[in-house]
């Protein structure tokens, strides 16, 4: 057998990068293909702790990673959608989750039979090395020649497990020559010392940041049989304690409640550990039911593997009672000054952290977008209510306020679709992209119409000039039209709802012709010297902006259409009108509702 020399060292250090890569490009994959609801499920759902542990696990198996997940909980707990004391709980299960890699990689332990028969054919099929070089090229074959988005999505996380499997094939063939190195066993003798190994284990997670790629190099070296589960235990608990160190970076930056994220995530594992690995040397000492001579019994993968999940399930077990004790903990190293309150980011959800799982980041992106639409229509509300109720300097300012703050959301909302859309999202995550991106240049130029409105009731109350009741009922009748065409629109939108989304267009033609018979009856007042050709010129300007709010419910409708349905929205609006009977209807409906109020 060759010497192990520098070469093998390159090759080590090479299958460890093919191992990390692979993961990350799997990883990516189950990501995109999961479309971030089993995120979204977590942020909903964590109140019952049963459950938090339980879609902890299921999401962290799904995208493979609990540093993509520790980082999404940073975000959560920073954006003010996810209380504090509810990540411990998903913390647990995502401990226990991430063993889950663990035990794939035992698969490189099967060992094959004797002969030619079926049973080893069998056999040296479920070895990786077998059969990941097919999935490789299967999963190629769907990234090239599929068209849509989910395939290829699988077929990426086929080559991530097989370039994964590669690189621990590469380790594992590197190690090689140390199973029969004297020297190299008198080395492992040094891990005897447990808490070198928890300190060696904790080191090397934290530099290369996953606790699979740290527990698939310790899998590597127990091939050669001179690893004892005594030296191997340590070591996997060290692994566990390193891999904090990503949600630990994740907390630059945030908020005190998403810095104790990280102080929990890692209280959690060292208070684990400080328990767990005393109590196994003391029964190791003692022997009790032969625990002694299993731990000093030389381990494989299998071994490894059990190891790591019983340790998981332990820590479960033992602190789940005290998840708030863990929680006042954190608080205790992460202070609060006195009198301190930290003011609510109304944008704290636009997180970049969340760009590592896009889907996230759409759906928290939405949130804010939906937080933006609220304010509009708030906005709305205010100002209509000032035409046909009177001056009130106290809505003015918050009407112009608002409209500030909406400027301000259309800004940073598009600054963060930009960055996002660089990150590879899939095929239902870039619409609903592209329906924000359209949707909320539509809020913010209708809380401009706000503001139009307002500068025409501060225009009457500094000149001291008034509308006659006739006109103050016509504005009522016009306005609550358009206060219904704006719940219907920002119903569409917050809900995802396209019945509401076809019931605006019908509504907006009666808008437009409220307009035009509204500026008639106007025209015929002037003639008739009922009304002053200054209050004309305002009144003309509020029509306006009520029709121009009108024409953005339907624009944000039509968005919704043109996305969902696939068509072209002109194209649809035309023929709808032609020959839908259904819009016909509800046009008949609206005009009669409305029509049937204005003064005679």
């Amino acid at each position: 057998m060759d010497k192990f020399s520098i070469f093998n060292i390159f090759t080590m250090l090479g299958g460890l990068a093919f191992f990390l890569y692979g993961m990350n490009v799997m990883s990516t994959g189950l990501e995109k293909l999961a479309g971030g609801k089993m995120e979204i499920a977590l942020k909903k759902m964590t109140s019952n702790r049963f459950m938090a542990v339980i879609l902890g696990l299921v999401i962290t198996v799904a995208i493979q990673s609990s540093s993509a997940m520790s980082v999404m909980i940073v975000g959560f707990v920073n954006s003010g959608l996810m209380a504090l004391v509810d990540t411990v709980a998903v913390i647990f299960g995502s401990n226990i989750g991430t063993t889950f890699t663990v035990w794939l990689l035992c698969l490189n332990d099967i060992g094959e039979s004797s002969g030619d028969g079926f049973a080893s054919f069998l056999m040296r099929m479920l070895k990786p090395e077998s059969f990941s070089p097919l999935l490789a090229l299967i999963g190629i074959i769907m990234i090239m020649g599929c068209k849509k988005a989910k395939r290829k999505d699988l077929g990426r996380i086929l080559v991530g497990f097989a370039v994964l499997m590669t690189g621990m094939s590469l380790m594992g063939g590197a190690v090689e020559p140390l199973e029969s190195d004297p020297k190299f066993r008198d080395m492992l003798t040094a891990f005897n010392n447990p808490f070198l190994g928890l300190i060696v284990g904790a080191v090397f997670t934290g530099i290369i940041q996953s606790s699979a790629g740290a527990i698939g190099v310790l899998m590597t070296f127990s091939h050669g049989g001179a690893l004892t589960l005594s030296m191997a235990f340590p070591i996997i608990l060290g692994c566990n304690i390193g891999t904090c160190v990503t949600a630990l970076i994740s907390c630059i930056g945030v908020n005190k409640d998403a810095k104790r994220v990280g102080i929990i995530n890692i209280a959690i594992n060292t208070i684990g550990s400080l328990i767990v690995l005393p109590a196994s040397l003391l029964l190791s000492y003692l022997n009790i039911g032969g625990f002694g001579d299993l731990m000093n019994q030389p381990t494989g993968s299998l071994g490894i593997a059990i190891a790591h999940t019983t340790f998981n399930v332990l820590i479960l077990i033992i602190l789940m009672p005290f998840t708030k004790q863990i929680v006042k903990l954190s608080h205790l190293i992460v202070r609060d000054k006195q009198g301190e309150t930290e003011k609510k980011d109304v944008f704290a959800a636009l997180d970049s952290r969340f760009f590592a799982t896009p889907s996230v980041a759409v759906e928290a992106c939405r949130g804010v977008t939906i937080d933006m639409a609220k304010r509009t229509k708030n906005a709305i509300d205010d100002a209509l209510e000032l035409l046909v109720k009177g001056y009130s300097e106290e809505k003015v300012k918050d009407v112009i306020e608002s409209e500030d703050l909406i400027d301000k959301y259309e800004d940073k909302i598009n600054s963060y679709l930009v960055r996002l859309s660089k990150n590879s999202i899939t095929g239902r995550d870039s619409r609903t992209t592209s329906k924000m991106m359209h949707c909320v240049g539509n809020f913010e130029r209708i809380s401009d119409h706000a503001v139009n409105l307002i500068e025409s009731v501060q225009e009457m109350q500094g000149k001291g000039i008034t509308f006659s009741n006739e006109c103050v009922n016509e504005i009522l009748v016009i306005s609550d039209a358009v206060r219904e065409n704006i719940s219907t629109a920002f119903d569409a939108y917050t809900k995802d709802d396209l019945s509401e989304a076809h019931r605006v267009e019908p509504l907006e033609e009666v808008v437009d012709n409220l307009s035009t018979e509204l500026k008639n009856r106007h025209i015929r007042r002037l003639q008739n010297d009922e009304c002053t050709v200054e209050l004309g010129y305002i009144f003309q300007d509020i029509l306006t902006n009520l029709e121009r709010i009108s024409d953005h419910c339907s624009n944000i409708a039509g968005c919704l259409i043109e996305t969902d349905e696939k068509t072209n929205i002109h194209a649809y609006l035309d023929d709808m009108k032609k020959n839908d009977e259904t819009f016909r209807q509800e046009f008949k409906q609206y005009t009669e509702q409305y029509f049937s109020r204005l003064p005679q």
